[in-house]
């Protein structure tokens, strides 16, 4: 049926139309990419041209070669799936989308308008799209927030305006995507100056509105100088990235930390360690579009599993619960993995092969591994393991995609899996706390200490609980 797509179109030459130094919205002039509906038009010199059309990344590319005359013409391009995930109850989101900052220009408008990103929305097939009002344009694009999904959504791709908490007094010690607000502004604001200046108040603001929360682009703050999961390197916890989930994780507050758009072991790290002592958080795609990814959104895409038709709250649920991080890309294979792109189902080939490697991980650790062909066909697969104390498990093809765990309890004992890594946590939060606590504001730092102690306290005693490994 009619749809929106992605139009690259070159002239003989090999130069990008519509030209992109001319562009305004709905056309971003930092994509060679536009977007139209169909019996929508672009206007271009007579000539010949090359046509790439796309829809993200479950549908395949293709490619027409046309001539344009003095006189308009009609071009029929026909989408083609190679997949179809919402036919098997799988919904794809990005819940880290930007509408103002980065590479949105600020003049003639602080940022864009809601239905220039529900075109891109659209045109990449993205069943959920989270724009995130943040610092740049805050005052302006905050004006968008409804408390629901945005008017323009239909019944397979929804749009939704909420919070990205950067640029904010907290934001040294990690940004915060808070989804499903109901009220943006945090009690007794006028002003961002006015926010708090560290995380954990927020979160649980956002928590009381049942709200769905987490930390952006995990990453940063994190970096590991060996390539090693899980690690027991203490990062330097010296940025803005899942920074003090260290200490927010105890207090059951953050349901995901975010995945995709920073190098995948200084995410995964952080992540196998407090899942090895019992905690539960799982992890979210983003994409940090324009910011860290900007050639479109949807690039870190989450697949959340529902039971009926599509709805916003049953996919941020979804979220809290479990889902599959995608990043389907063609590029880059040999690149350190420090650097973009960092999750790349490229760089998980064998050799030159279509093979990749999935992995069963246990406790943080690989304990089987298969060969598949990424070749577009899907395929049963399954593993044997012999659990013998309550552990947490999950599938993974590194550096390109992982799902959440389940959690296999023996004998209704808690996960207790590692000494290593409760000594690893609670050393973890001396670390945050030497870096962060400069950023406080005096009057809080009483309750931070409060926070900070909780969750040594609370490392402690599952340190005396873990099993010796």
């Amino acid at each position: 049926k009619p749809t929106t797509a992605s139009f690259v179109i070159h002239d003989s030459l090999g130069r990008v139309y519509p030209s992109q130094v001319k562009r305004l919205a709905p056309d971003f002039a930092f994509h060679p990419q536009v977007y139209r509906a169909d019996g929508e038009a672009v206007l271009l010199p007579p000539g010949n041209y090359s046509i790439e059309c796309a829809r993200g990344p479950e549908y395949r590319k293709r490619t027409q070669k046309i001539e344009v005359k003095a006189r308009p013409r009609e071009v029929r391009f026909e989408l083609e799936r190679w997949i179809d995930p919402a036919k098997m109850g799988w919904y794809s989101g990005d819940h880290h989308i930007h509408a103002a900052g980065c590479a949105h220009y600020e003049k003639p408008s602080e940022g864009v308008y809601p239905q220039d990103m529900m075109r891109h929305i659209l045109g990449e097939d993205l069943n959920v799209g989270e724009v995130l009002s943040w610092g740049p344009g805050w005052y302006f694009q905050k004006t968008f927030f409804e408390g629901k999904p945005n008017r323009l959504s239909t019944s397979s791709n929804v749009m939704r305006y909420d919070v990205e908490v950067s640029g904010f007094p907290s934001s040294p010690t990690g940004h915060l995507c808070l989804l499903g607000l109901k009220d943006q502004d945090y009690p007794g604001t006028k002003r961002i100056e006015d926010w708090p200046s560290w995380g954990v108040p927020i979160l649980r603001w956002a928590k009381g509105q049942d709200a769905i929360v987490g930390y952006a682009h995990s990453g940063w703050g994190l970096a590991l100088k060996e390539e090693k999961l899980p690690a027991e390197e203490i990062p330097p916890f010296d940025g803005i990235g899942a920074n003090e989930y260290i200490v927010s994780v105890t207090h059951g507050l953050p349901d995901f930390i975010s995945t995709v758009d920073t190098p995948y072991a200084w995410e995964l790290n952080i992540w196998y360690h407090t899942l090895s002592v019992g905690y539960r958080t799982r992890v979210s795609g983003e994409t940090d579009f324009p910011c860290i990814y900007g050639e479109r959104v949807g690039m870190g895409r989450s697949y959340v599993r529902q039971k009926g038709a599509l709805t916003y709250r049953d996919w941020l649920e979804g979220v809290r619960q479990a889902l599959l991080p995608e990043v389907p890309d063609e590029r880059v294979r040999k690149l350190p993995y420090t650097e973009k792109p960092y999750w790349e189902l490229e760089r998980a080939r064998i050799g030159d092969s279509r093979r990749v490697p999935l992995e069963l991980v246990v406790n943080g650790k690989p304990v089987a591994r298969q060969e598949i062909l990424a070749d577009g066909q899907l395929r049963p697969v399954s593993f044997e393991y012999a659990v013998d104390f309550s552990s947490w498990m999950a599938l993974r093809i590194l550096p390109s995609s992982h799902t959440n765990p389940i959690f296999v309890l023996v004998g209704s004992k808690p996960i207790r899996a590692s000494r290593r890594s409760a000594d690893w946590c609670l050393r973890a939060v001396d670390q945050c706390w030497s870096q962060k606590v400069p950023q406080m504001r005096p009057e809080e730092l009483p309750e931070a200490a409060k926070a900070y102690e909780h969750a040594r306290q609370a490392y402690r005693e599952r340190l005396k609980e873990s099993a010796q490994d």
